[in-house]
C-alpha cells in the first residue's frame, strides 16, 4: 500500500497591533490623578467663596477631564494616517478661532488680556487647542514626500522649506501678540524650532531662525512696558515686592514653607496656608508652589521626576518611529508638555520670568487639560507604530 501524506496548510500569521506604552500610561495616570486631587484640596475655599459650593470648581474640572479623556480615546482609536490627512484643516479651524478671539462680541478679556472665546455659552482658550493642531500640522508637513525631497536640495531649502515655516510662525506671532500672550508665543517658537530641526533641516537655518527670533523677541518685549517689566522683575524681584513682584515673592514664601516633607508633620495634603488669599493664582499659575508647601522638597522632586520620565518615554517613542508622521508627532507632543511644565515651574520658582502658563495636568482650567489629554491619546497611538 502506498503511504498517503497529507500536506498541512501553512499557518497565516496576521500582523498584530503593538500595544501602547504601558510606562507612559502609568506616568500620565499618576500626573493626572495627582493633579485632580490637588485641584480638589486647593479649590474648596475659592468654590465656597465665589459660588457658595465647595465642590463647584472640582466638579467643573472633572467635567473637563471627562471631555478630555473621551477625546483622548478618539485620538488613540483613529489611525494616524487619518490624523495626517486632516491636520491642515484642523490647523486652519483653530487659527480661525484664534482670530475670533479678537472680535469684541466673541472674545473675552480678563486681567488685561483677551485670550478666551465664548461660543454658545462654552468658553475656551483657542491658543491651548492650537498647540495640538500646530504639532499635528508640522508633523504632517515635515513627513510629506514633497518636504523630504526639498530638504535634499540645499538651493531650494530656503524658498520651499524654511520660508513657509517662517510664514506660519509669523502669522501665529501676529495673532498671539494681539492677545498679549508672549509666553505662549515663545513656547510655539521653541516647539516649532525643535520639530523643524529634528527633520534634518540644514544647520544654517539655525542662524536665520535664531537671528529673526531674537530680534523679534527683543523688539516686542520693548514695545509694551508690561512685557519689559516682567523681565526687570525677574532680574530684580525686590524692586516692586507689593506690585509686579508680589506673586514671585509670595511663591518663594510658599515654597520655602514646605521645607523637606511639607507643612505640619509632613505630606500635609490640603493643609497649605498660603493659598488662602496670600498666594496669587494658587489654582492656576502658582499651583506648583502649593504642591511644594504641602509635600515639601520630596513631593516637588517627585513631580519633576514624573515630568522627566514623561520626557524620556516620549522621546523614546519618537526615536523609534524616526522621521515619520508618528515620530514628529510624538516628539512635538512630548516637547510641548514638558517644555510648558518647566516654563511654569521655572517661572514660579524664579528661575525663569513669570509667564502665566498652566502646569500640565495640574492647573485649573479646561482648555489646556482637554488638549493635553487628547495629545496623550495621540502619543499613545504613535507608540503603537
Amino acid at each position: 500500500m502506498m503511504a498517503v501524506t497529507i500536506k498541512k496548510k501553512p499557518k497565516i500569521h496576521l500582523p498584530q497591533k503593538t500595544k501602547p506604552s504601558g510606562g507612559l500610561v502609568i506616568i500620565v495616570c499618576l500626573l493626572f490623578c495627582w493633579g485632580l486631587f490637588t485641584i480638589g484640596v486647593t479649590s474648596f475655599y475659592f468654590s465656597l467663596q465665589q459660588y457658595n459650593n465647595v465642590w463647584y470648581l472640582l466638579e467643573h474640572q472633572l467635567l473637563m477631564a471627562f471631555i478630555g479623556i473621551m477625546l483622548g480615546v478618539i485620538a488613540y482609536k483613529v489611525p494616524l494616517k487619518y490624523w495626517q490627512k486632516i491636520a491642515p484643516y484642523f490647523f486652519l479651524l483653530n487659527f480661525l478661532f484664534l482670530i475670533l478671539v479678537l472680535v469684541p462680541q466673541l472674545g473675552i478679556a480678563s486681567k488685561g488680556a483677551q485670550r478666551w472665546i465664548n461660543i454658545f455659552g462654552f468658553t475656551f482658550q483657542p491658543s491651548e487647542i492650537m498647540k495640538i493642531s500646530f504639532v499635528l500640522y508640522l508633523a504632517a508637513w515635515l513627513a510629506s514626500k514633497e518636504s523630504l525631497k526639498l530638504k535634499e536640495k540645499s538651493h531650494q531649502s530656503f524658498k520651499h522649506f524654511l520660508l513657509p515655516f517662517l510664514v506660519v510662525l509669523a502669522v501665529l506671532f501676529i495673532v498671539l501678540i494681539k492677545q498679549r500672550d508672549m509666553t505662549t508665543l515663545a513656547i510655539f517658537c521653541v516647539l516649532g524650532a525643535i520639530i523643524y530641526f529634528s527633520s534634518s533641516a540644514p544647520w544654517w537655518h539655525w542662524g536665520v531662525l535664531g537671528g529673526i527670533g531674537g530680534a523679534a523677541f527683543f523688539f516686542f518685549a520693548r514695545l509694551e512696558s508690561y512685557r519689559w517689566q516682567r523681565i526687570v522683575n525677574f532680574l530684580h524681584p525686590q524692586t516692586d515686592p507689593l506690585g509686579k513682584g508680589f506673586q514671585v515673592q509670595q511663591a518663594a514664601i510658599t515654597i520655602g514653607s514646605g521645607r523637606v516633607l511639607g507643612v505640619g508633620e509632613g505630606f500635609a495634603f490640603g493643609l497649605s496656608r498660603q493659598k488662602f488669599n496670600l498666594l496669587p493664582e494658587a489654582l492656576t499659575d502658582s499651583i506648583f508652589a502649593v504642591v511644594c508647601e504641602e509635600l515639601g522638597f520630596v513631593g516637588a522632586f517627585f513631580l519633576v521626576v514624573l515630568f522627566l520620565l514623561f520626557l524620556w518615554k516620549g522621546l523614546s517613542i519618537a526615536k523609534k518611529a524616526g522621521q515619520t508622521f508618528s515620530g514628529f508627532l510624538a516628539l512635538g507632543i512630548t516637547v510641548w508638555i514638558t517644555l510648558q511644565a518647566f516654563v511654569n515651574i521655572g517661572g514660579i520658582t524664579g528661575i525663569l520670568p513669570l509667564g502665566g502658563v498652566p502646569l500640565p495636568f495640574f492647573s485649573y482650567g479646561g482648555s489646556h487639560l482637554i488638549s493635553e489629554l487628547m495629545a496623550v491619546g495621540l502619543l499613545l497611538n504613535a507608540s503603537r507604530s
